[in-house]
């Protein structure tokens, strides 16, 4: 394996200033940074518990979660590594949805359409991707617009 820069910092810094004016979504940053040793396939399915949340702020993260994921897979295809895109349709009925997460569980566990080599490639990069999306968040994240979590932050 060459090292690849994969231009992982401008895709973490793109990404960090796209979610950057929603309140509390960057947080999950380090959340993403924690969630990669528990592998890809667990990785990818975190934006499934959020996406369909009735708050509007739990959205927004799965949202970015799945942004995430999307640019994740974006760089390994234009690297030449085929990494299980795993989009689900929110609209679809729950039934159709487990039928998708079905099919997706089953691309990231099929060792011929998806190496062993290829998957630990692909999470040294997702790796690499969430240290720089942590990086980006603690340089551009905006202080809390509620007044009780300034205070705490204004502590620190």
């Amino acid at each position: 394996m060459t090292w690849n820069p994969y231009n992982l910092d401008r895709a973490a810094q793109e990404l960090v200033l796209k979610y950057r004016d929603s309140e509390k979504v960057l947080n999950e940053s380090h959340k993403m940074r924690t969630t990669v040793a528990y592998g890809l396939e667990r990785f990818w399915g975190e934006h499934l518990r959020l996406i369909d949340k009735k708050d509007a702020t739990d959205r927004q993260k799965g949202r970015y979660w799945q942004d995430v994921w999307q640019k994740f897979v974006d760089i390994l295809e234009d690297a030449g590594l085929r990494v299980p895109r795993g989009k689900i349709n929110p609209q679809d009925k729950p039934e159709a949805q487990t039928k998708a997460i079905q099919a997706i569980a089953r691309e990231f566990w099929n060792q011929e359409t998806f190496p062993l080599e290829d998957q630990r490639i692909a999470l040294y990069v997702l790796t690499q991707l969430c240290d720089s999306l942590v990086w980006w968040t603690q340089r551009y994240k905006q202080p809390s617009t509620n007044p009780q979590n300034s205070k705490i932050e204004e502590e620190e």
